[in-house]
């Protein structure tokens, strides 16, 4: 008796097994099912955490000067070759400085972590050369950084920046949580208008990292 329900018990549990093994579709659905469970398990809690949806002491949001330069920062892919996260390692740390902390990133949307780096890590490069440096740097990376493969960015000095387009932009960044004031986007306009695109980066690249440095 306790040998036929035993074996009724153990074809039951192989069928199952086998059935599940041999439908693609529910497969794929219980995957998914699996993925998700384990990504909200993982991702959820980080929304009620103080340490990633608070921004550190000394971050501020952009000015409408650094957030045009972001926006070059991006448009030019300069995220495929430099990322914006230092790792805590001690190599990481002696060569970039303090590692990096979600609390930095709190009004970027999107972050520019990544792993990429065939040029350095520039989380802590605001103030570490000068808006001349940086200028040369855009124009001919070989003058100042003779073993660099980086293009040259030459027409930056001659576009104006996109002064029309800032407020709607930040309206949208106030939207997900970036505290910009209606003052602020009202006067976005005319702080940078006249500014040329190479400026507009400059005044981003400066910005970048301070708070911990």
């Amino acid at each position: 008796m306790n040998q036929n329900t035993s074996s009724s018990s153990s074809s039951s549990g192989g069928f199952t097994h086998e059935k599940i093994e041999t439908n693609n579709l529910l497969m794929i659905v219980l995957i998914l099912v699996v993925v998700a469970v384990g990504g909200l398990v993982e991702i959820v809690p980080l929304f009620f955490q103080k340490s990633t949806t608070e921004a550190v002491q000394g971050v501020k949001p952009l000015t409408p000067l650094q957030l045009a330069g972001r926006d070059v920062y991006l448009r030019e892919g300069c995220y495929n070759c430099h990322s914006q996260m230092i790792r805590p390692f001690r190599s990481e740390t002696l060569r970039y400085g303090h590692y990096s902390v979600a609390g930095e990133f709190v009004y970027d949307h999107p972050f520019q972590w990544g792993s990429k780096r065939t040029g350095p890590d520039l989380h802590r490069v605001g103030g570490k050369y000068s808006d001349e440096w940086h200028r040369i740097h855009l124009n001919n990376p070989r003058d100042v950084v003779p073993e660099s493969n980086m293009p040259a960015y030459t027409w930056l000095e001659k576009t104006p920046v996109d002064a029309e387009a800032l407020p709607a932009h930040m309206r949208a960044l106030r939207r997900v949580g970036v505290p910009y004031t209606d003052e602020q986007i009202a006067a976005a306009t005319e702080e940078v208008r006249g500014k040329t695109e190479m400026e507009a980066t400059v005044a981003y690249l400066q910005s970048l990292g301070l708070a911990l440095k």
